[in-house]
């Protein structure tokens, strides 16, 4: 069997300047996903406290950043092959450092919605970008870290909106705004010089690719796009559910948002050993389950005990989700890096696609339910529930091929 070959340049680049770019990547994730998406969910019942819009209007804001997203997501590989991907990376890092300060002044919905939207955009494009433009220059045997490293930034970011929200928003809302901004500015300033500078690596492969598994894959895009949705009741209406609809306030759903921050920080590590022991098809498929059980606990009116434990399990698969898809694709395509990556690139597509599309239908029933949460988290656990039996279906059809020892996230990240 012929062996995949990586091509090394001859000069190994400085450990220093790997981990300088895994920490310019960390920051582009914490800007763009931790705090330009995830600092709005507990800054939606204050957008409703002080007035600056009904509940209705605020949700749709919160979907008009997962809809940017998408744009940025789709957008954000054709833009770096015209303009060199370094220079698309900064701008984006300030274009969502940009929209605190824009948000800061309430001058009606359309200006929110637009900067909310470019704020999505900003994210999904670094979001596509980042981990791609650094790990190629990181040691095969370090990847791993590498990534868990970056993608840590999320949920980091989301912890710091948890905490820094809460503080902010006693000094006023648009304050708030103005804090959120200068943290974002301060991060891009240190991951302003980071970026690699020479090209990747060029992967090559002596092989001529297998066939696909064609149907697995497709099954595969349709789990990860259910559970992109299944997880907007949490994303997005989590703290607002917490404050207004159990009548506990701001700072007691902050403080849940912070358990759902830590969760994400440390859902990537978790999976992943989880992963090393069980084959990510296996994981995959209890990461399913315990996501259902976490997303219907909002839903049945359990207790504080019982939400703590919703908003760490759903905090942790948030990030966690993202390296179990993509090393379940690594042992469906083993060894055809191209393919891997247009696979990747068609489920990414996808997971945006149904999350905005979920975020502006959910959006949609709670104005028309009168602000009916219970049904939200009920709809999400059942968007868990069809990505499990689709996963289980393609189990009973497709027979898996055996994963290959050196297909298991030892190339690229999202």
């Amino acid at each position: 069997m012929l062996s995949v070959k990586i091509a090394e340049s001859e000069h190994a680049e400085p450990a220093t300047a790997i981990w300088r770019g895994v920490l310019s990547a960390f920051c582009a994730c914490l800007i763009g996903i931790g705090l330009a998406r995830f600092a709005y969910t507990p800054l939606l019942p204050a957008l409703v406290a002080d007035h600056w819009f009904e509940p209705a209007a605020a949700a749709y804001l919160g979907a008009a950043n997962l809809a940017g997203y998408l744009v940025g997501a789709l957008s954000g590989r054709p833009l770096s092959a015209r303009v060199p991907i370094v220079v698309v990376l900064r701008a984006m890092m300030l274009l969502a450092t940009a929209t605190f300060f824009a948000c800061a002044y309430p001058l009606g919905f359309a200006w929110f919605f637009v900067w909310r939207f470019v704020a999505g955009a900003a994210g999904g494009a670094l979001m596509v970008l980042a981990a791609p433009t650094v790990l190629p220059h990181v040691p095969a045997s370090r990847r791993g870290l590498a990534g868990g490293a970056i993608f840590m930034g999320v949920g980091v970011g989301i912890a710091i909106s948890g905490t820094l929200v809460p503080l902010l928003l006693a000094q006023g809302l648009r304050e708030t705004w103005f804090g959120l901004g200068a943290a974002a500015l301060l991060l891009t300033l240190v991951g302003w010089t980071g970026w690699p500078r020479a090209s990747a690596p060029a992967i090559l492969s002596a092989q001529e690719p297998a066939p696909l598994k064609q149907w697995s894959l497709r099954a595969l895009y349709a789990e990860y796009a259910l559970n992109a949705g299944g997880w907007v009741p949490h994303m997005v209406f989590l703290v607002d559910f917490i404050a207004r609809g159990r009548g506990e306030g701001i700072k007691t759903g902050s403080e849940y948002w912070v358990v759902f921050g830590l969760g994400a920080t440390v859902g990537p590590v978790l999976v992943g050993h989880l992963a090393d022991r069980a084959g990510f098809a296996a994981a995959l498929r209890a990461a399913f389950l315990f996501q259902m059980a976490a997303v219907a606990i909002p839903a049945l009116g359990l207790g504080r005990i019982w939400l703590i434990v919703s908003s760490f399990v759903v905090g942790s698969f948030i990030t966690g989700t993202v390296p179990l898809v993509l090393g379940r694709i690594h042992e469906l395509i083993p060894r055809h890096p191209a393919q891997q990556k247009a696979a990747w690139s068609n489920a990414t597509v996808g997971f945006a696609l149904c999350q905005a599309a979920a975020a502006y239908g959910l959006s949609f029933i709670f104005a028309e339910s009168g602000g009916n949460y219970r049904l939200l988290f009920g709809i999400g656990a059942a968007a868990m529930l069809l990505a499990l039996t689709i996963d289980l279906l393609a189990a009973v059809i497709v027979k898996p091929p055996e994963p290959h020892p050196r297909s298991r996230l030892s190339s690229h990240r999202p």
